[in-house]
């Protein structure tokens, strides 16, 4: 039986060893391999020395650091009477948070909202635990707790006047807003 086996894993390994070889001589052609050039006009580009040709251009990095998240989308809406950062809006507190830990000098402020219903203390507490699970998401991605302040507007300003569960919904937010 042990024979028998020895046999088999002989074979086995002879004919892996056959599958792996190759006829393919690899340096047949290493000196002789045809090399493409990308260049139109013939010379091989910086190699030359030649002066202010290039048709790179200039960027200034000063200017797209200010305007660096300045078109990140900033709302994140919640479930009624929920204060729970959805997964859905990961991306908006991902991005947010990379252009605060880029920039340590910018500083936001998270407004939260609610909709119309319920009584204004009770308003004013969900909006700012909303605020507080949005700043607090930001903190946990890399921003500094100096960076992000929470605050709250309750229902006193909604983005969308109504009193249908529409209006609701989009009422129902945190905004990050630039300070």
């Amino acid at each position: 039986m042990t024979s028998l086996r020895l046999s088999l894993s002989a074979v086995a390994i002879a004919a892996v060893l056959a599958g792996c070889g190759s006829n393919v001589k690899l340096d047949e052609n290493a000196g002789n391999a045809p090399v493409e050039s990308r260049n139109p006009a013939g010379n091989a580009g910086g190699a030359t020395g030649g002066a202010g040709q290039s048709g790179v251009a200039t960027v200034d990095l000063g200017a797209s650091r200010n305007n660096a998240g300045s078109n990140l989308p900033r709302v994140v809406y919640f479930d009624f009477d929920s204060f729970t950062v959805k997964d859905e809006y990961r991306n908006v507190i991902e991005a947010n948070a990379k252009a605060l830990t880029a920039d340590r000098n910018k500083r936001v402020a998270v407004e939260g909202h609610t909709d119309e219903r319920g009584g204004s203390e009770y308003n004013l507490a969900l909006g700012q635990k909303r605020a507080e699970a949005v700043a607090r998401a930001l903190t946990l991605l890399g921003a500094n707790a100096a960076q992000v302040e929470a605050t709250s507007f309750g229902k006193e300003r909604p983005a969308v006047q109504g009193s249908d569960e529409a209006a609701y919904a989009q009422n129902r937010r945190a905004e990050i807003k630039d300070k």
